[in-house]
């Protein structure tokens, strides 16, 4: 069952906190329904407008346009701000690389100042600038997780151009589909990177994405991993060219405030892959503000979020949240496994990480492989952490506070998605009373709801749809050229509300609990289980590190559940493991959400944004194989799955 009863939050925030308490949060957040013109007006001063928006808000629902008249600039907001302020000299970024020996000394580390940082920049927009780069052009960023990609975002921000960062590693065909939807005719890519030890070659991937797309004009190439490249000229260019550095220092365009800032293509089990669009101006105010309440930031402060660059969880709170907070921010080029899990506690003890933002799936990881390493490690630096992705199972949570935080820091538990830009529903630290395992309540601006199938309001404690109910500024323009797809994904199923494609439920006190895909539900004799709430009652054995369920076809029961598990220990006995497990499902679910069968792997297939692939599961437990898009896949040796 969920632990409903709150548990108090770690005492006081810090004297210069925007929000000192529960009551002040209360009326913040009836405010912003309420007056939302005084809300944000107060609250967008505090960034650099080239001209002040005209409103707050221009349509509705699907239609939405926040800060309608004003003109902005992202990346002069994340430089330019800061330094004015006087942080010229304190670090924006320190980039660290995968670690080459068994002391798990990194190969190299880089800091960036504000200074420093915003040099490089400009210097690579005018790069851009003299590869036919403009405002409103698409660049596809195709680079491994080394400073440069940071950069390249910002350095297209600062032109006004719209970026479209891809994962290193994606295959050709995936490159193809982006390129092509966007129709970029720069790309900007590396000779290949590092990942487990293991180079990753990425640019002869993208000269045979760009041979068959025959649409980009321009590819601009970062010298990072010395693998060997073939060279077109007249289309390549090295970063370091010296012909890109001619002519004047690009000034910072001044975009409208609805202007498109970047793509960010997602893809389901099926379909194609839809280029979600977000606007300049909502994105920076939701991004700038939440990242700060969220995290409790201020100047100087520095923050690690474990997120690879390339997801929408590393556009917002690797890059452009922190610097727009003028913070220090963290990225590492590698696996947080090799050369083994205690990776993550070197960095946070090197570098003093005070706020830590990773994924259930990571730390379920290190509750697995690193629980002794977390315990004996140096982590007093930190003072808050922090989840996104799924929800956390209270095992999970409990451990995550008590070991790394020491017991002493809440845990800021986020609830948002590619769409949502930013973080929609969370706990504010010191603030929020903690509940583990619930994503708690809404951020500003963010009505959210619990509906059922027909769109009305579902009971308190009743699973239904999670919907938001009035636009807010960190939501998504549109899916790139296809208004239509946009309309039928998100808002006609219940009209006038945006539809998350999540399952939650709310609690007597109006917390969120959310339960994962409203799609991922089984059907067993007519009842509806969320395969979330199966895989929690799972997990919560102790002998259980992970799990997932899937649903396949039975003629008795409509569908039959089949469970993956990671045991914690791979020579525990697996049939007492099962006893133990059923027990579980059933004082927590109920037997009805008895799997048919349980298979005990070693790990499960994953995307590098730690999310399972549940649809390779399923597909590979009806035919026997895997023919589905593995280009997001992190760990091909998941599969296949042996039953």
């Amino acid at each position: 069952m969920d632990h409903t009863d709150p548990i108090d939050s770690p005492p006081l925030p810090r004297p210069s906190s925007e929000i000192p308490n529960f009551p002040t949060y209360q009326r913040l957040y009836r405010q912003s329904l309420e007056d939302p013109e005084t809300f944000w007006r107060e609250r967008i001063a505090r960034f650099r407008w080239t001209r002040p928006p005209e409103r707050i808000l221009a349509g509705e629902s699907h239609d939405a346009r926040w800060f309608p008249g004003g003109r902005i600039n992202l990346a002069a907001n994340c430089l330019d701000v800061p330094i004015a302020n006087g942080h010229g000299d304190k670090l924006a970024l320190i980039w660290e690389s995968e670690a080459v020996n068994e002391r798990r000394e990194p190969r190299e580390i880089r800091r960036y100042s504000y200074l420093r940082l915003r040099q490089e920049v400009v210097q690579t927009a005018k790069r851009l600038v003299n590869l036919g780069v403009r405002a409103g052009d698409r660049v596809t960023i195709d680079l491994p997780i080394v400073p440069e990609l940071p950069i390249a975002m910002l350095a297209c921000a600062w032109l006004g151009a719209i970026h479209n960062v891809i994962f290193a590693g994606f295959p050709k065909q995936a490159l193809v589909d982006r390129i092509t939807d966007s129709q970029s005719k720069v790309v900007i890519t590396a000779d290949g990177g590092w990942r487990n030890g293991k180079l990753v070659a990425l640019k002869p991937v993208v000269d045979e994405a760009v041979r068959e797309t025959k649409i980009v004009e321009k590819v601009l190439v970062l010298k990072h991993a010395g693998n060997a490249i073939a060279w077109t000229a007249g289309r390549d260019f090295a970063w370091d060219d010296p012909s890109l550095a001619l002519g004047e220092e690009p000034a910072p365009e001044p975009s409208p405030s609805d202007a498109p800032l970047f793509l960010m293509y997602t893809s389901g089990s099926t379909g194609k892959p839809k280029g979600i669009v977000h606007a300049t101006a909502g994105y920076l105010v939701h991004t700038g503000l939440s990242a700060r309440h969220a995290f409790d930031l201020h100047p100087g402060d520095t923050v690690w979020c474990t997120a690879d660059p390339a997801w929408i969880t590393g556009h917002t709170y690797t890059v452009y949240g922190p610097l727009l907070n003028a913070t220090t921010t963290i990225i590492y080029e590698g696996s947080l496994s090799y050369p083994d899990w205690d990776r993550a506690w070197d960095i946070i003890a090197r570098h003093r990480v005070e706020v830590l933002y990773s994924t259930p799936t990571l730390i379920r990881a290190w509750l697995r492989h690193a629980d002794v390493g977390a315990r004996s490690s140096d982590l007093s630096s930190l003072r808050l952490l922090a989840t996104v992705g799924e929800p956390i199972q209270p095992r999970v949570w409990t451990w995550f506070r008590d070991v790394v935080g020491a017991g002493k820091t809440p845990i800021v538990d986020t609830w948002w998605q590619t769409e949502a830009g930013a973080a929609m529903i969370l706990p504010l630290p010191h603030i929020t009373p903690l509940k583990p395992g619930a994503a708690a309540l809404p951020y500003f601006g963010v009505e959210a709801g619990v509906v059922d199938a027909q769109g009305n309001e579902a009971a308190t404690g009743t699973t239904g749809n999670l919907v938001i109910k009035r636009p807010w500024p960190g939501q998504l323009l549109g899916i790139w050229g296809n208004r239509e797809r946009y309309l039928e994904t998100y808002w006609r199923k219940v009209p006038g509300a945006f539809t998350t494609g999540d399952e939650a439920r709310r609690d007597e006190d109006g917390y969120f609990w959310i339960l994962g895909r409203s799609d991922d539900v089984i059907k067993v004799n007519g009842h509806r289980i969320g395969t979330a709430e199966i895989e929690a009652a799972i997990v919560a054995h102790p002998s259980v590190s992970e799990a997932a369920v899937v649903a396949v076809p039975d003629e008795q029961t409509g569908e039959a559940i089949l469970a993956f598990v990671v045991l914690a220990k791979q020579d525990e006995d697996r049939a007492t493991a099962e006893r133990g497990i059923l027990r579980s499902i059933a004082e927590k679910v109920g037997k009805i959400a008895r799997p048919r069968s349980f298979t005990f792997v070693p790990s499960l297939p994953k995307n590098r944004g730690g999310k399972i692939l549940r649809r390779l599961l399923r597909e590979h437990a009806l035919t026997g194989r895997v023919q589905g898009d593995l280009s997001t896949l992190e760990d091909p040796s998941a599969l296949p799955v042996s039953r």
